[in-house]
């Protein structure tokens, strides 16, 4: 079963870019337990789009579970919808981009078989492509699990997008 992933960058969440931030600690405990719960259900195939924040935090629980062997044959798939998703930001969160990736290939090759992967949608950056990904990342998917405020944006879309789809939703915030 296959589980995606969506949420708030940093600049919509209450603290910022400041990880250090309790809350901000509270919601990475919150989502590797999550994570646990939904591989202990039978997902195993965990879909992330890449942005900074949420998605990251995200990527870091799924691959977090499976280094400490609760989740040992968790699949983390980065669903990068274009090759040029991370230019523009700063280099310490360029640098967090390209590890998470890494540790996918680093996975796939310590452990053999296909447990992990790098899937770049679109070759080229085109206004639409992220929703384009978050959309692929929902029609794959029979759960999505969220961190959303209500704000309006990409999350809210993609969350409207998997109900009308009748993806069950699995909504998180502290």
């Amino acid at each position: 079963m296959i589980c995606a992933f969506t949420g708030h960058r940093p600049e919509h969440l209450p603290w910022g870019r400041d990880e250090d931030d309790p809350r901000c600690r509270a919601l990475k405990i919150l989502l590797r337990r999550t994570v646990q719960q939904v591989y202990d259900r039978g997902f195993r195939t965990f879909l992330c789009g890449m942005a900074r924040g949420c998605d990251q935090y995200f990527a870091e629980a799924v691959l977090a579970c499976r280094a400490a062997g609760t989740a040992p044959e968790a699949i983390l798939t980065a669903m990068v919808p274009c090759p040029s998703q991370k230019d523009g930001w700063p280099a310490g969160e360029q640098a967090r981009f390209d590890a998470l990736p890494d540790s996918c290939s680093h996975l796939y090759l310590c452990i053999g078989g296909e447990l992990a992967a790098v899937e770049v949608l679109e070759p080229v950056y085109t206004p639409g492509c992220m929703l384009r990904r978050n959309r692929a990342m929902v029609q794959r998917a029979s759960l999505l699990i969220s961190v959303f405020d209500g704000t309006p944006g990409g999350t809210a879309s993609t969350l409207r997008f998997a109900a009308k789809q009748g993806i069950e939703i699995l909504p998180l915030w502290m």
